[in-house]
């Protein structure tokens, strides 16, 4: 059985029970009320942030959620059910992917119109900030570089500046886009390269 590749901790005692549309009141003074709402909220969130595009039943949803932790008498195996969820995810993962893609694909187009933004046959595109003198790495050289990684919505992820020192980097143990960009650079350059995902980490991403 393929087994689900979520955090959702069906296991947890978290039960809120819920009519369609409407939320029973609850007294949260008690220890087991506050610590059953509680999981329910974290098992909440959890789901939420996957933003999986579900109208739920909670009616449904806590009657699963009770079977499991009470092995009670359940409507569907846990098969059935973990085959469920798992197609529900891969939609949304899919789905996901799409806009991902379709994002990406408006940026370089965009980004590709600008006079300082240069192709190169793969799609990698780069603009010269500063041009330097100094050799050209290969591709099986270790580089000693500053960099920032910045992501299209300009959240940065990464940064040797803020390390306080440069990075010592193998060119042939990186991503393809870092590979070829670096060997676009003389030594001393300093440049802006823009990575499509296929040379980086592709639909998966890295977290």
């Amino acid at each position: 059985m393929k087994k689900t590749a979520i955090t959702l901790c069906l296991f947890l005692p978290a039960l809120t029970l819920f009519a369609k549309g409407i939320q029973e009141e609850i007294d949260l003074a008690g220890e087991q009320s506050r610590q059953s709402y509680a999981f329910g909220m974290v098992l909440g969130e959890d789901i939420r942030q996957r933003d999986l595009g579900l109208d739920f039943d909670y009616t449904a949803f806590a009657q699963g959620l009770k079977a499991a932790i009470a092995s009670d008498q359940s409507r569907m195996s846990l098969e059935e059910a973990d085959e469920t969820v798992t197609a529900v995810l891969e939609n949304a993962i899919n789905r996901h992917t799409e806009a991902n893609r379709l994002q990406e694909t408006l940026f370089l187009e965009t980004n590709a119109q600008r006079p300082e933004v240069k192709t190169t046959a793969s799609g990698l595109q780069y603009e010269v900030i500063t041009e330097a003198n100094g050799p050209k790495p290969a591709a099986a050289d270790t580089v000693r570089v500053h960099y920032e990684g910045i992501l299209t919505n300009g959240t940065l992820f990464d940064s040797s500046y803020a390390r306080g020192e440069p990075e010592v980097i193998p060119l042939d143990m990186v991503i393809p886009g870092w590979t070829e960009g670096i060997q676009l650079m003389n030594a001393g350059s300093k440049y802006r390269i823009y990575i499509p995902s296929a040379l980086a980490y592709g639909e998966q991403g890295a977290g």
